[in-house]
């Protein structure tokens, strides 16, 4: 089965009932996790993005913590699921500040994580190509927000 274009679906969506509609979004939502993911941020976590974003840093907390430090290709492999995970939060809400902020977070943590990062160049790798990342969403950013999040790079020290 070929899939539809976006265009089609919405011309479609009109003209359905809402009951339907209703319908249509539970029967989305049983067949992937990610779908129920996102319709719980739009339908709850949207409206207080700042709590989103803290719950979302609690997360990271805790996988950070659940960590296997025996070897350093299990400290890869868990960095690298963190970032695919605060990856796919970010692309539920499509905000750039929470998108920034996120990531901030996720270097800081990364910077933080003793005795690792330095002695890993695949760790530092993935922190410097982020930062790279920040800055250029950064600057696209209001000014006062760019002004900001420049101190929590400089933090982290690397401008």
């Amino acid at each position: 089965m070929k899939a539809t274009t976006i265009k089609e679906i919405k011309t479609e969506l009109v003209h359905r009932s809402h009951q339907e509609l209703i319908e249509l979004c539970l029967h989305l939502s049983r067949f992937k996790k990610e779908n129920k993911e996102l319709l719980t941020y739009l339908l709850f976590e949207s409206i207080n993005e700042e709590g989103y974003i803290e719950s979302i840093k609690s997360e990271v907390d805790e996988q950070f913590e659940m960590i296997n430090t025996k070897s350093h290709h299990y400290i890869k492999k868990s960095v690298r699921k963190i970032l695919r995970i605060i990856r796919k939060y970010i692309r539920y809400s499509k905000n750039k500040e929470t998108e920034v902020e996120l990531l901030l977070y996720f270097c800081e943590k990364l910077k933080n994580y003793t005795p690792y990062i330095q002695k890993s160049s695949v760790l530092k790798h993935i922190q410097s190509r982020e930062l790279l990342a920040i800055k250029k969403k950064v600057s696209k950013l209001h000014e006062d927000l760019q002004y900001d999040y420049t101190i929590e790079l400089e933090k982290l020290h690397i401008k």
